[in-house]
């Protein structure tokens, strides 16, 4: 089984300052086999880790809807931010890319789509990210897995990393695969691992937008 960052940003986050190669090199650090760079609104940051390490960075993005947030997998063009959720969906489709939401239920996070829409968007997702390690609330975590099951969806951990030092805190274990057909089916033989990151890490992401601004 390989272990899976699923959920990781880069300095092309707008809350992110962490630079491509100190992301690389903590990815080698964790003993990462492969990682999703799924940076806010962007492809940017994964096409330029993907030309550094073609056989280890999956281009994804963390797309923001109308609705909320949604990921997407093995994608290849950027998908543009604020269209309605299922145009969003049919845009990642088009492309044959993997569809999966995250956080869905994180309360503190208004970026969520939250219970309701992800009721009525899961028979037309891949994944649930049913573990996020920043999410500050435990029972968040255990609302989207319980969606997960009840729908039938596979469910994965996502770090949803900022910094060099969240990388990898929320793997998840998977088979082998090489492309977006053989990502989806790994998924289904997903264990993922559920390790908390500190609520500080919030102000980190905070300070990187700050810090944006100022200069």
């Amino acid at each position: 089984m390989w272990r899976v960052e699923l959920h990781a940003h880069t300095r092309y986050s707008p809350d992110s300052l962490l630079e491509l190669e100190e992301f690389l090199e903590a990815c080698q650090r964790r003993g990462l086999d492969r990682v999703a760079v799924t940076d806010h609104n962007t492809i940017e940051g994964a096409l330029r880790l993907k030309e550094k390490a073609p056989e280890w960075i999956i281009i994804g993005e963390e797309i923001r809807t109308r609705e909320g947030e949604v990921l997407a997998y093995f994608i290849e063009r950027e998908i543009p931010k604020g269209l309605p959720l299922l145009e969003t969906i049919e845009r990642i489709r088009e492309q044959g890319g993997v569809v999966a939401l995250p956080h869905p239920c994180d309360r503190a996070r208004g970026s969520a789509v939250g219970r309701r829409t992800a009721e009525a968007i899961l028979p037309l997702v891949d994944a649930v990210e049913v573990f996020n390690a920043r999410c500050l609330f435990p029972g968040d975590n255990a609302c989207a897995a319980a969606l997960a099951a009840r729908f039938g969806k596979p469910g994965f951990s996502g770090s949803d990393a900022h910094t060099a030092w969240e990388l990898g805190r929320a793997w998840t274990a998977l088979p082998p695969f090489e492309d977006a057909e053989g990502f989806r089916q790994a998924l289904q033989h997903a264990r993922p691992t559920r390790r908390l990151s500190p609520p500080w890490v919030h102000l980190l992401s905070t300070w990187a937008k700050w810090r944006r601004r100022l200069s």
